[in-house]
Protein backbone atom coordinates (compact mmCIF):
# COMPACT_ATOMS: atom_id res chain seq x y z
CA UNK A 1 0.00 0.00 0.00
CA UNK A 2 1.27 3.41 -0.85
CA UNK A 3 0.75 6.79 1.18
CA UNK A 4 -1.99 7.91 -1.53
CA UNK A 5 -4.06 4.56 -0.60
CA UNK A 6 -3.81 5.00 3.15
CA UNK A 7 -4.72 8.75 3.32
CA UNK A 8 -7.72 7.72 0.72
CA UNK A 9 -8.93 5.30 3.25
CA UNK A 10 -8.73 7.06 6.32
CA UNK A 11 -10.83 9.88 4.63
CA UNK A 12 -13.21 7.58 3.71
CA UNK A 13 -13.43 5.69 7.39
CA UNK A 14 -13.58 9.21 8.54
CA UNK A 15 -16.34 10.50 6.50
CA UNK A 16 -18.22 7.60 7.24
CA UNK A 17 -18.38 8.10 10.69
CA UNK A 18 -19.22 11.63 10.76
CA UNK A 19 -21.71 11.31 8.22
CA UNK A 20 -23.02 8.26 10.89
CA UNK A 21 -23.50 10.48 13.64
CA UNK A 22 -24.92 13.72 12.10
CA UNK A 23 -21.61 15.45 12.71
CA UNK A 24 -19.40 14.66 15.89
CA UNK A 25 -18.90 17.22 18.69
CA UNK A 26 -15.59 17.17 21.10
CA UNK A 27 -14.12 19.85 23.78
CA UNK A 28 -10.67 20.30 24.39
CA UNK A 29 -9.51 22.35 27.41
CA UNK A 30 -9.25 26.13 27.57
CA UNK A 31 -7.69 28.58 28.47
CA UNK A 32 -7.80 28.53 32.49
CA UNK A 33 -8.67 31.69 34.44
CA UNK A 34 -7.31 32.81 37.41
CA UNK A 35 -10.02 35.55 39.17
CA UNK A 36 -9.53 36.75 42.74
CA UNK A 37 -7.02 33.66 43.64
CA UNK A 38 -9.43 31.32 42.29
CA UNK A 39 -8.60 28.19 39.80
CA UNK A 40 -11.19 27.71 37.08
CA UNK A 41 -10.76 25.06 34.51
CA UNK A 42 -12.27 25.78 30.88
CA UNK A 43 -13.44 24.04 28.21
CA UNK A 44 -13.65 24.57 24.36
CA UNK A 45 -16.54 22.65 22.10
CA UNK A 46 -16.33 21.99 18.50
CA UNK A 47 -18.48 20.29 16.06
CA UNK A 48 -17.72 18.56 12.78
CA UNK A 49 -20.49 19.00 10.17
CA UNK A 50 -22.18 16.43 8.70
CA UNK A 51 -20.76 18.40 4.99
CA UNK A 52 -17.34 17.58 6.39
CA UNK A 53 -17.70 14.34 6.38
CA UNK A 54 -19.38 13.98 2.71
CA UNK A 55 -16.38 16.25 1.46
CA UNK A 56 -14.19 13.88 2.81
CA UNK A 57 -15.65 10.83 1.81
CA UNK A 58 -16.00 12.48 -1.77
CA UNK A 59 -12.21 13.08 -1.45
CA UNK A 60 -11.38 9.75 -0.38
CA UNK A 61 -13.18 7.99 -2.96
CA UNK A 62 -11.86 10.12 -6.26
CA UNK A 63 -7.77 9.54 -4.66
CA UNK A 64 -8.58 6.13 -4.92
CA UNK A 65 -9.58 6.55 -8.21
CA UNK A 66 -7.26 9.06 -9.99
CA UNK A 67 -4.53 7.40 -11.20
CA UNK A 68 -1.03 9.12 -11.37
CA UNK A 69 -0.05 10.50 -15.18
CA UNK A 70 2.60 8.66 -16.85
CA UNK A 71 2.68 5.35 -14.95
Amino acid sequence: MNTKTIVAVMLIALGIVVLAYSGISFTTPGKPIEFLGMHIATTDNHFIPPAVGALALVGGIVLLLVKPKGV
